[in-house]
């Protein structure tokens, strides 16, 4: 927080209207130097810069990226090393969907960090579009602006698996 503080000025000069958001990005790039939103859909990428920088400036939460959108030849190497772990497809899939199904190849889904973040983002990320979809992954969220906005995600994930 103290980082993204002292560059908020910089911010303000070289873009008013998303000083908040271009602090928070250039903070968090030192935070979590890896992370690449390239590939991600626009609403995806607008929808997460705009939860994670209010998750810093109103809640002094990070939420970093470990993952976004993913080459359709990277998620069929995952899918067949989860294949090869466990032993068939149908067990594989609780983990690692095929790129035909995988919403990381869509550049809609998120894998964030740390835990906190998580959890920030399960409680506020329906304002911005941005939903838990599996139970068994707190780190996986999916850009779904037509869910309707249900007010928590395990409702989503009911509204989801209805269609």
């Amino acid at each position: 927080m103290a980082l993204a503080v002292l560059r908020l000025p910089v911010a303000l000069v070289r873009d008013p209207g998303r000083a908040r958001e271009a602090a928070c990005d250039w903070a968090l790039g030192i935070r979590f130097p890896a992370e690449d939103l390239t590939g991600l859909t626009e609403g995806a990428r607008a929808a997460f810069t705009a939860a994670r920088a209010e998750a810093l400036w109103r809640h002094g939460q990070l939420i970093g990226l470990t993952s976004g959108y993913r080459d359709p030849l990277v998620q069929q190497r995952l899918f067949d090393d989860e294949v090869r772990r466990v032993g068939s497809p149908a067990a594989a899939r609780m983990l690692v969907l095929p790129p035909a199904e995988s919403r990381h190849v869509r550049g809609t889904a998120l894998d964030v960090r740390p835990y906190e973040g998580a959890r920030w983002l399960e409680e506020h990320g329906a304002r911005h579009g941005l939903y838990r979809i599996y139970d068994n992954e707190w780190w996986h969220f999916e850009y779904r602006p037509d869910a309707g906005r249900p007010s928590t995600a395990r409702e989503v994930r009911g509204v989801l698996q209805a269609r």
